[in-house]
C-alpha cells in the first residue's frame, strides 16, 4: 500500500500542518480526525488496514488530515468568537490547500468527505456548505450541533451565538435551507450517516435525516448496536460505507 507524508506551512492557519495519504488511484477520501486527534490515528487504530483491499486495488486514496480542535472549539481559553474564527482558518486550509493537493495527485478521482466523532461534525458540515466540491459525505458517531449538550459532551461554544455559528451547524442552518439552487446540489450527494443506539448522538442523527428527507434530499441512516464509538467499531463502517 502506497504511503506518503506531506507537510508545509499553511498560510490559511500561519502553522504547520501535516497529513497522510494512503494509496495511489480512485476516489479521493478527505478523512477528519476524532476529537483533538492527530493524522497519524486512524492508522495506528488500524481503520486504514480495514481499507487495505480496496487502497491497494485502487479504489479508493485515503487522505487522513490533520486536527486543530485544540486551538479552536476546544480552546477554552479563547473566546467562543475566536474559537469559530479558527474553525474557518481551519475550513479554508482543507478547501484551499488539501483540496488542490488531492487533484494535483489525483486528478481523476472524486471527493468524499468522511470522518468520525469529531471529524464526522467537520466532514458534514463541510460538504453541506460545499456540495460542488464533494460527491459522497460519510459521518460516522458525529454530532451536528456542536452548541446542544449531549450526554457528557458539553456545548462547545458556552452559549455563544451568531451568525458564523449559526451557518457551521447542520442541524440548524439546514432546516431553514429554502434556496432551490443549493437543494439541489446537496441533493446529488450520496448522504451516508452511522451511530450507535446507544450514542449519546443518535438523536441528533435522527434529527438530520429527518430534516434532510423533509426537503427531498436522500440519505441513509444506519443505526448500529450498542454504543459504537470506538475505533473497532469504524473499522466496520469504514469497510461498509467507503
Amino acid at each position: 500500500m502506497k504511503r506518503e507524508y506531506h507537510k508545509w506551512f499553511s498560510p490559511s492557519l500561519q502553522r504547520n500542518m501535516e497529513l497522510l495519504v494512503f494509496g495511489h488511484a480512485g476516489a479521493s477520501v478527505l478523512f477528519f480526525p476524532t476529537r483533538t486527534a492527530r493524522f497519524y490515528d486512524y492508522e495506528d487504530w488500524k481503520v486504514i488496514e480495514a481499507l487495505r483491499s480496496k487502497i491497494e486495488a485502487g479504489h479508493l486514496q485515503v487522505y487522513c488530515v490533520d486536527s486543530i480542535d485544540l486551538e479552536s472549539f476546544y480552546n477554552e481559553f479563547s473566546h467562543p468568537y475566536h474559537r469559530m474564527e479558527r474553525h474557518l482558518h481551519y475550513e479554508q486550509y482543507i478547501l484551499q490547500e488539501v483540496v488542490p493537493l488531492m487533484k494535483t495527485l489525483n486528478a481523476a478521482g472524486s471527493i468524499i468527505s468522511a470522518g468520525c466523532s469529531m471529524g464526522a461534525y467537520h466532514a458534514v458540515n463541510i460538504a453541506f456548505k460545499h456540495p460542488s466540491v464533494f460527491v459522497k459525505v460519510v459521518g460516522m458517531s458525529g454530532r451536528y450541533d456542536i452548541t446542544q449538550a449531549m450526554g457528557n459532551f458539553r456545548d462547545l461554544l458556552d452559549g455563544y451565538r451568531d451568525e458564523n455559528v449559526y451557518f457551521n451547524m447542520p442541524n440548524q442552518f439546514l432546516n431553514d435551507l429554502h434556496s432551490p439552487e443549493i437543494i439541489d446540489q446537496i441533493k446529488r450527494l450520496q448522504i451516508i450517516l452511522a451511530v450507535g443506539e446507544e450514542d449519546a448522538f443518535l438523536e441528533d442523527n435522527k434529527y438530520l435525516s429527518t430534516v434532510l428527507a423533509g426537503k427531498g434530499i436522500q440519505n441513509s441512516l444506519y443505526i448500529w448496536h450498542e454504543e459504537a464509538h470506538r475505533a473497532r467499531y469504524w473499522r466496520k463502517m469504514v469497510q461498509l460505507y467507503f
